[in-house]
């Protein structure tokens, strides 16, 4: 493998940086002074490659291949262009070439998982070859890339936890870890919802584009935000015991009006749990999410349904607890005027907290 010239280098930078228009006219202006510079030609591949171009990508590593035909890295990228344009005898014939070739290199072992996974019936075959790509390259991220793709073919969960893990370990803001880490704590059951939004947070700073990963984010606020009506469902409850609004038959009910310690009493009972279950709670949130939820209860009218029921049965729950009743049949209107529309709007929005 030659040294690569100043222009390819500068081309690798802007490639790396996503901007593969400026690399693509970086690798022209080289390739115009030097048809024959094998690494220019690659690194032109890679460009087409990234943007999806796959016949030019089999054109380009065709050129670096005529300059040098043990070109392994070549080989590496012309198996992907082969493989995207089906024609996988052609590219497993490339990466069983870049592997003997270059044996100890765990870029072409992920080639050759991939090439490997065009056949169902070879995709234990392809994991093991990804198995091996990871231990040839433990420091490489694309090595954890391809193991987790063979994961995915052979339902292997554990190893596909591993690859996002490991990847995120070397690089904590690699885009696609970092989707696949906020899908693996989405789907967890024993993780928080305020950590499954950080979760998507993190993504979607490193991929600020992607509609799924906002949408994904929208919804665990909207999650987060639904429960605050429960809240309001518990003010209502403390409400009505401390008013004995039910009492036991049989029993003699409690003696009305409260006295002002118990009232108040109440009040600090439900200042405390939406302390705890609400305002603590935001005030721990990242910026990022905070920020989403206040553009949800603009954007999204059931966010705001949301908060106005939670409100409306908290301010019941606490008109019911601060005055002074001698009866309870108001109470007990209040309390239901408070709960019912709470639970019947906690019932018909379950669809979408899914």
């Amino acid at each position: 493998m030659t040294t690569s010239h100043p222009l390819t280098e500068q081309a690798y930078a802007l490639h790396s940086l996503g901007r593969h228009d400026e690399a693509k006219a970086l690798l022209a202006r080289r390739l115009a002074e030097d048809p024959d510079d094998g690494r220019a030609w690659v690194q032109l591949a890679r460009c087409h490659l990234s943007l999806r171009e796959y016949a030019e990508v089999i054109t380009t590593t065709g050129e670096a291949l005529r300059a040098d035909p043990e070109d392994w890295d070549a080989l590496i990228v012309r198996t992907y262009g082969l493989r995207r344009t089906s024609r996988r005898d052609e590219a497993l014939a490339a990466a069983q070439e870049a592997v003997r070739l270059a044996p100890e290199s765990s870029s072409a072992h992920v080639a050759l998982s991939e090439a490997v996974m065009a056949w169902q019936e070879r995709w234990p075959e392809a994991f093991a070859v990804a198995e091996q790509a990871v231990r040839l390259g433990p420091e490489y991220t694309g090595a954890y890339y391809g193991l987790w793709k063979a994961s995915l073919v052979v339902g292997r969960a554990d190893a596909r936890d591993f690859a996002i893990r490991q990847t995120l370990r070397l690089d904590p803001e690699d885009p696609w870890a970092l989707e696949e880490f906020a899908h693996m704590q989405n789907a967890a059951k024993d993780v928080r919802l305020p950590a499954k939004a950080s979760a998507y947070a993190d993504a979607l700073t490193a991929d600020p584009g992607s509609a799924l990963l906002r949408a994904k984010l929208d919804l665990t606020v909207f999650r987060m935000l639904r429960g605050t009506r429960w809240l309001a469902v518990l003010s209502l409850c403390i409400a009505g015991v401390s008013i004995d609004l039910f009492p036991t038959e049989g029993e003699a009910p409690r003696e009305l009006p409260l006295s002002l310690g118990t009232r108040l009493y109440a009040i600090a009972l439900m200042a405390v749990a939406w302390g705890l279950g609400a305002l603590l709670r935001y005030r721990r949130l990242r910026n990022g999410i905070r920020l989403t939820l206040r553009s949800l209860l603009r954007r999204m009218f059931w966010a705001r349904l949301v908060l106005a029921q939670a409100v409306w049965g908290t301010l019941l729950a606490v008109v019911m607890a601060l005055v002074p009743w001698s009866e309870r049949g108001i109470p007990q209107v209040l309390f239901w005027t408070g709960l019912i529309p709470v639970l019947l709007t906690i019932w018909f929005d379950r669809p979408r907290k899914k």
